[in-house]
């Protein structure tokens, strides 16, 4: 069998069990399957599979069709063009949160301090880290999470200092100039309707935040006015639905609220400065 078939054939599999994107699924999990990037299989189409190819591509296809998403499979996606390690412990990075770190680059200052709460990959952290002089930090509840992000920042020799706890618990009063989080957002009502990607695979510590989707939002704002120093900046993105009910949490004591839109015209990114 040839690369091109193999790709065709997986194609089909992932269509008949209604995969999103099935040409590109096929694609990436049997260059990952051969070792190499997608673009070998461009150049290489009329190539013989081997058996063990074969063997590894056909359990990726299965994954793929009990619904493990793709990235979990290969252990790798794509940030703000670098590559991020990822698995089970942390959320995938999505595109959409690439609104949150360009809010936040128009806001860090050179030698400033940066906190990233609820780290995950790293991905984040590690971003801001590269793409500025300031000083990141990032924490996160989960430890397991910690060890991904530790990993990918080493692997891109990123200085991001990380450490446990919860929230900004561990954060001396008034010493972060920036402080930025994904945080958990999705309320636990809506376990059902989530995708069996999501709802079946991802953690369930970084999606639900509690009845409402609300309460990581309240604790984080209200706790960011201690570690803030005055004119700092806070940074989250916004769940499905919560801009008012965020918004009204920065009523008082909050200046130069600002909201960030996403390309399909959704509130993404919520900022507020601390007078």
């Amino acid at each position: 069998m040839t690369l091109q078939t193999a790709i065709l054939q997986g194609t089909q599999l992932l269509e008949e069990g209604a995969i999103t994107a099935p040409r590109l699924t096929a694609e990436v999990l049997l260059a990952h399957a051969l070792g190499r990037e997608r673009v070998y299989l461009f150049a290489h189409s009329d190539e013989e599979l081997t058996e063990v190819v074969w063997i590894h591509y056909g359990r990726y296809l299965h994954e793929r069709l009990k619904g493990k998403p793709t990235q979990y499979i290969t252990g790798r996606q794509e940030f703000y063009g670098r590559d991020f390690r990822v698995t089970p412990d942390v959320l995938i990075p999505r595109p959409e949160t690439e609104h949150l770190i360009q809010a936040s680059l128009a806001r860090i200052r050179t030698g400033g301090v940066v906190l990233d709460v609820g780290a995950g990959s790293g991905a984040i952290a590690i971003t801001l880290a590269l793409e500025t002089k300031a000083r990141v930090l990032a924490s996160d509840v989960s430890t397991n999470a910690l060890s991904v992000a530790v990993a990918n920042a080493r692997r891109l020799s990123a200085p991001v200092t990380f450490f446990a706890c919860d929230l900004v618990d561990a954060i001396a009063d008034h010493s972060v100039d920036v402080l930025v989080s994904n945080p958990p957002y999705v309320p636990k009502t809506d376990h059902p309707a989530l995708q069996r990607e999501v709802r079946d695979y991802e953690p369930h510590v970084a999606l639900f935040a509690g009845p409402t989707g609300l309460e990581i939002y309240e604790r984080l704002i209200a706790d960011a006015r201690r570690v803030l120093r005055p004119g700092g900046w806070l940074l989250v993105e916004l769940g499905y639905n919560s801009l008012e009910p965020v918004q009204a949490m920065l009523n008082t004591g909050w200046t130069d609220i600002a909201v960030e839109h996403d390309l399909a015209g959704l509130p993404r990114v919520l900022a507020a400065r601390l007078p």
